[in-house]
């Protein structure tokens, strides 16, 4: 399942390795013991997982050159649902996840849906660049009935209290455990909505399932003299207990499945949007800009929202100005699509506020000229306000939606906090602003300068509170309308930049919250 922290929403907790963060094993899978026999076709897929032993989901061999898993288990930075990843691989035959077996390439993918909704299709099949050696499970021919006894395997957390410490090899072993238990009614696990539907499996009590890590692990049933996967791991159902666990059934999916094995029905490789430049900041999204007239020599400059200091947030009518970085780790520049091209430690938290406008500039301890020949993306600074009915990108890291500004708001409150001058972008779901977006640029149709910045959404309707920003038009009136999504000027910035990425709130034309001399 993927890795995720305790507090993250249920079906997003138990099985999934991919977008989410968290869990661990010591009689692992949770209820079973350390492996009793050889299981060759069994796998573990191992790309940017946090555990020493590199494993981040199950996988399981069902041809040479093909093993399947969990759908959320097989993530790029762009979603794609058909792909080539980069630094996937997996390692077949080996009871333990750090050594053994077969380490192979993984080179293309397929993804049957982009998440474990809807439940019973969250399934992905991984192409090896080699044939491997050991011997393919086969496929169950049927859904396995309400008892039917299974084995399960893997790698993931032994308990579901195990949630931070991946290097605790108590909580997740690298060693293959296994565990034996059974087909459960459905209703344990999940409603049926009219979507393929997945198999129930494990029990509660005593606690015999898939655990944190063991997404796309298997769920096998006998077959004649040898085993048959009937079922991989999704995760946990809705009815709100971490077991039993959903299993996609394989059995459901075979068609799909063969049609892609036998080169009969093979989808498309998945259109990859250019992302480059996005950066994370901390917590958020960021982007490198510059002035027009910086000089290859200058520190470079990461631009974020006030918002996301790990620090703290600056206090309503203040700004932070000079001070000591306070990001725990680099800031890293993706490639075109969306994978980590390069890094750059931040030295300085040049300015941060979060009055009359949102933002956050650090200076990195790279220069735009080190930048440019480490081929990173460096954006322009706008010096011109955005305007009603302007057009442009938005910069988050998975694609870069076409928006359009509806309208510049005179006043934004939340919580506490005034932006002047902001914009609301026109209403489409295609450009929103959504948790995890803070900090994104918003940039010129071109895809070369920064003319914004992404910023909050009203969530719920509320006036001026925390997540629900509310409108005030010059005559007083405040207006809050749920969804609505807005960004903030950064026009004043290049105003207040001096040589050398500094910045001066003593300049003539510097009207940054805090300047001592205003336009």
């Amino acid at each position: 399942m993927k890795f995720r922290p305790r507090s993250a929403a249920l079906l997003a907790g138990l099985t999934l390795v991919t977008t989410i963060a968290g869990a661990a094993p010591a009689s692992a899978i949770i209820g079973g013991t350390e492996s009793t026999q050889p299981y060759p076709f069994m796998a573990s897929l191992q790309y940017d997982s946090p555990r020493p032993d590199g494993h981040r989901c199950g996988a399981v061999l069902i041809d040479p050159e093909w093993v399947v898993t969990a759908g959320h288990c097989a993530n790029t930075p762009t979603g794609a649902t058909a792909g080539v990843p980069r630094g996937w691989q997996v390692r077949v035959g080996s009871p333990d996840a750090a050594s053994g077996g077969e380490l192979a390439e993984v080179d293309r993918f397929y993804r049957r849906h982009n998440s474990y909704n809807p439940a019973g299709e969250d399934i992905a099949l991984l192409h090896l660049s080699e044939p491997v050696q050991a011997e393919p499970v086969r496929l169950a021919g049927t859904t396995p009935a309400v008892g039917t006894p299974v084995r399960l395997l893997g790698w993931g957390a032994t308990s579901s209290d195990c949630f931070s410490d991946y290097t605790d090899p108590t909580c997740y072993p690298s060693e293959l455990r296994e565990a034996d238990t059974e087909i459960v009614p459905l209703d344990r696990c999940f409603d049926d909505d009219g979507h393929t539907l997945p198999l129930c499996v494990g029990q509660a009590d005593p606690a015999v399932g898939a655990g944190n890590m063991d997404s796309g692990g298997p769920a096998l049933v006998r077959e004649g003299d040898g085993w048959a996967l009937a079922g991989t791991v999704i995760g946990p159902g809705i009815r709100g207990a971490d077991l039993p666990v959903m299993y996609t059934d394989v059995a459901k999916n075979a068609d799909w499945i063969g049609g892609i094995v036998s080169g009969t029905d093979v989808p498309p490789l998945s259109p990859i949007p250019n992302v480059e430049g996005v950066a994370t900041v901390g917590s958020c999204h960021g982007s490198v800009v510059r002035t027009a007239t910086a000089r290859p020599e200058d520190p470079a400059l990461a631009l974020t929202n006030g918002h996301c200091l790990p620090s703290g947030r600056p206090a309503p009518g203040t700004a932070v100005v000079d001070q000591p970085s306070d990001l725990a780790n680099p800031v890293t520049i993706n490639d075109s699509a969306g994978y980590p091209l390069t890094s750059a430690r931040a030295t300085r938290l040049e300015y941060a506020t979060m009055t009359g406008t949102d933002i956050a500039l650090y200076r990195l301890d790279k220069t735009y000229g080190q930048l440019a020949a480490e081929g990173a993306k460096v954006f322009e600074l706008s010096t011109a306000p955005m305007r009603a009915g302007d057009e442009f990108l938005l910069g988050i890291r998975s694609s870069r939606p076409e928006c359009t500004v509806g309208a510049v708001v005179p006043h934004l409150r939340e919580a506490g906090y005034q932006q002047d001058g902001a914009v609301r972008y026109a209403p489409g779901d295609t450009c929103a602003s959504r948790p995890g977006h803070s900090g994104a640029a918003l940039l010129s149709p071109d895809g070369n300068t920064v003319v914004g910045i992404n910023n909050t959404s009203n969530r719920a309707g509320e006036r001026c509170t925390e997540g629900n920003p509310c409108e005030v038009d010059r005559d007083g009136t405040v207006t809050a309308v749920r969804g609505r999504s807005y960004g903030q000027q950064v026009h004043r910035i290049t105003d207040c930049l001096t040589e050398g990425s500094r910045v001066d709130l003593s300049r003539a034309d510097c009207a940054l919250t805090g300047a001592t001399t205003h336009r």
